[in-house]
Formats: structure tokens, sequence, C-alpha cells
């Protein structure tokens, strides 16, 4: 019987993780996000050992902003969990944003690629030092194994974190400008990806991600976005910001660059192993996002009510600006008067 010591399991993630290694009938003891046991476990007292500790906690952005803990912080409880249960294996799920997004980025990035997260961007830059730290842990003693994952997106209907939330409503949403293109993984099959690495005791690195990716034409397409219209660069960029500002909220810092560049990578280390998608990048987009109402209108509908929306702007600018210079021009006569 294998032990699994599963961290940060009080989550959309974890719920789906405990939920598979539980049918595998592996024995699983959930803990929280105080590395505390969960009631619901199975096993609510501690084990004196176990054979692998998992942790799903680091990367959850929502829960280590609530505590106001950095994932460096979090990680590092992971591991003296797993010298507290003189675990010999972790599995750790980071996140494909250490790869930072820049221009020059091959499509698509395999596991061998430099870490460049941005700069602004702490978070990503916390998940790539933890990183660092479970390398650390697997090389401090012989026969130890680390599964290290990087999942693009995960998303899932009522279960995507802010951070994912925010990236989605970035994606697609440029003004006069061409879009990355862009993948999205379901919940589901990242739960799938850290069972997997359990059974199999993978060791390295994988990306975790559908097969291919969608282009930033068809993100826009998917996402419902009105119709653009070209403007110079730099007003471009003023429009977006106070979108952002007044109508979505701010986006984390440094975290636009990944909604400008491209930062998609390739899962076919992960498919060697014996994993495979059961949900498309487009899937698990339409399933997380709610369709805005003018998708549902046909192309020449819309095609209508934008022309009528543009002839309408027209006739309300016209007739405002009549009134403003009437009633400019009656104030310039009577100061002629008096």
């Amino acid at each position: 019987m294998v032990t699994a010591v599963l961290t940060g399991a009080d989550s959309p993630l974890g719920l789906r993780v405990a939920d598979l290694l539980a049918d595998d009938a592996i024995d699983v003891v959930l803990l929280d996000e105080t590395i505390h046991p969960v009631s619901s476990s199975p096993s609510v007292e501690l084990p004196d050992s176990a054979d692998v500790v998992i942790d799903v906690g680091t990367s959850d952005y929502d829960r280590r902003a609530h505590r106001r803990e950095s994932a460096s912080e979090f990680v590092t409880s992971s591991l003296a969990a797993a010298d507290r249960f003189s675990a010999d294996q972790l599995v750790f799920v980071s996140s494909a944003l250490v790869y930072g997004a820049a221009p020059n980025n091959p499509k698509p990035l395999t596991e061998d690629a430099v870490l460049r997260p941005d700069v602004e961007f702490v978070f990503a830059r916390q998940l790539a030092s933890a990183e660092e730290l479970v390398d650390e842990w697997r090389r401090a003693r012989s026969g130890r194994v680390t599964s290290v994952l990087r999942p693009v997106l995960a998303l899932a209907e009522g279960d995507s974190s802010r951070l994912a939330a925010a990236l989605v409503s970035g994606l697609g949403h440029r003004i006069a400008q061409d879009d990355p293109p862009s993948q999205f993984l379901h919940l589901d099959d990242l739960a799938a990806a850290v069972a997997l690495a359990v059974r199999s005791r993978l060791d390295g690195v994988f990306n975790v991600a559908p097969d291919g990716w969608v282009p930033g034409e068809r993100v826009r397409a998917l996402s419902g976005e009105r119709p653009r219209f070209p403007m110079p660069e730099r007003l471009s960029e003023v429009v977006a910001s106070l979108r952002w500002r007044f109508q979505r909220g701010p986006l984390p810092p440094g975290l636009r660059s990944y909604t400008r560049e491209p930062w998609i990578v390739s899962n076919g280390r992960l498919r060697d192993a014996g994993w495979k998608p059961t949900v498309t990048n487009e899937q698990a987009y339409v399933e997380a996002t709610e369709a805005p109402w003018w998708t549902m209108v046909s192309p020449k509908r819309r095609q209508e009510l934008t022309l009528g929306g543009a002839v309408l702007g027209s006739v309300l600018f016209t007739t405002v600006a009549f009134v403003v210079g009437r009633r400019w021009v009656r104030r310039r006569r009577r100061r002629r008067v008096s």
C-alpha cells in the first residue's frame, strides 16, 4: 500500500487529486493550507512515514495571496513534511509561467528552456525559486525522486483561480493588435497528470498542456470580443489600461506580458510517460468562461447592430456638437451686446 501526503489539499485541484489517488487504492493523507490534517481526510491521524508528498498548494495563487504568504514559504513547509515522513518522492505542481512570455520564445517551449519569468511578476519568480528548493531537496540525499509539473492555464467551471480568470480576460482582447496563441488546460487533466506522477514515480520536469494551441484570432472569436477599430499604438495602450482599471480590475503587476507575448509549451515528454489530455484547449476555455450575449447573435445581425451603433453614435456626436456650438455662439453674442 502506497501512502501519499497531499499538502494544500483543500482546493479544487487537491480534491480532484485525492479522488483519483483513492481510486488507485493509494492511502491519502490530506493536509490543508496550514499543513494540518483536513477533517474529511480518510486518515486523520498522521502516519509515521509516507512514500510520497504531493504539493499542490505552492502554485495556488489565490490561497497564497489570501494568506499573504509567498510560494517559497509554502514549498518549504512541504519539503519539511517530506522530511518529517521520510518520503523519497516529491510531486510539485509549479506553473508554465516560470518560462516567461517573450517574442523570441520558441513555439512550443520544452522542459529544457531557460526560465525567464517576468521580473515584475513576483509570483512567477517565487515559483521558479520554489523549483530550485525542490531540486536542492532531491540532491540532498541519493534515491530521492522529484516530479515537477509545469501546467499552462488550468481552468474548470466554477473552479478557476483569480489569476487564471485575469489571464483569460486579458487574452484575445488587445485593441488593433495581433494576439499571441494560448493554451487552456482542464483541472481534471492536471489532476490526472499528478496521479500519473505518483503511480509511475516520474522523475524530472514535465510540461502539462493539451495538444497544440489556440491562435490569437481564435481566442478573440471564442471570447466574443466586440469588433476592433484601428488606432495609434500609444492611444491603444491608454485605452487598454483604462479598460483593465475600470471594467475588469487591474492585472497583477507583471502579468500583462503574459497576455501579449507567447509562452506555449510542448506536452511531448508527459505524453511519452503515458499521460493523455481528455479536454482540448477550446473545450476547457468554453467550459470555464461565460460567453457574452453578442456571441449568440448571427454574423449578419451583429454587422447590422454594429452599423446601427456607428450611425447612432455619429448622430449623437453631431447633436451634441450642434448644441454645444449653439450655446457658445449665444454666449458670444450676449458678451458683445453687454
